[in-house]
């Protein structure tokens, strides 16, 4: 390794569940990659996730999928697709809903993404998901601290805002935590459908 090129293994980037049960692998913001979007998902058992369920619609992204090891199950706008190890998955239509699982144990999938014809932007979630990290052992302070810099970076983004709201109530500081919760609301109106159902909002959504 030097100041011109890094080399790392897989399996050396901790996961975080994030989005349910979805095991992350942060590459992109490992390696400090500025140039293009690239994570990993795993799934320890048959079933797990390892792509969640989205399209690349809002942001515009071409994406790549490729199977590093195991086996996944893509579903794409419907049709299902085997994908063995060493199996690429192009999805140059960003309208498309995508979704995989592991059909077996220790299943890997690297994704690689960005909009064509434009410099890379790195995502506001990869801050909420990083923020993940935090939950065991708790610590929302060190949570803050990661969605401080979201903010700067994406004041106005729904995502980063709720989520802040979320660390806000678990850190105790429920003032705040109702303040934010309420913009995210104005932002998006779903939010208040989310926060009905989250567990984080416990101590605040009763004042919402």
């Amino acid at each position: 390794m030097s100041e011109r090129w890094t080399s790392l293994r897989l399996d050396d980037v901790p996961p975080i569940t994030v989005a349910g049960e979805l095991r992350w692998k942060p590459v992109r913001r490992t390696l400090g990659i500025e140039a293009f979007g690239m994570n990993a998902y795993t799934g320890e058992n048959v079933g797990d996730d390892v792509v969640e369920r989205h399209s690349e619609e809002r942001l515009g992204h071409e994406e790549v999928y490729l199977v590093l090891a195991g086996r996944a199950t893509f579903e794409l706008d419907g049709e299902s697709l085997d994908a063995p190890a060493g199996t690429i998955v192009f999805l140059r239509d960003p309208t498309v809903r995508r979704y995989a699982s592991a059909a077996e144990p220790g299943t890997t999938v690297l994704a690689v993404g960005g909009k064509p014809g434009e410099a890379y932007t790195p995502s506001a979630w990869e801050w909420y998901f990083e923020a993940e990290r935090f939950r065991d052992p708790l610590d929302p302070e060190a949570a803050l601290r990661l969605m401080d810099e979201a903010n700067e970076r994406f004041p106005d983004h729904v995502g980063v805002i709720y989520s802040t709201a979320c660390w806000l109530a678990l850190a105790g500081r429920e003032d705040e935590a109702l303040e934010t919760l309420r913009r995210a609301v104005e932002l998006d109106p779903r939010t208040r459908e989310w926060a009905a159902g989250d567990d984080d909002l416990v101590s605040v959504r009763d004042r919402l």
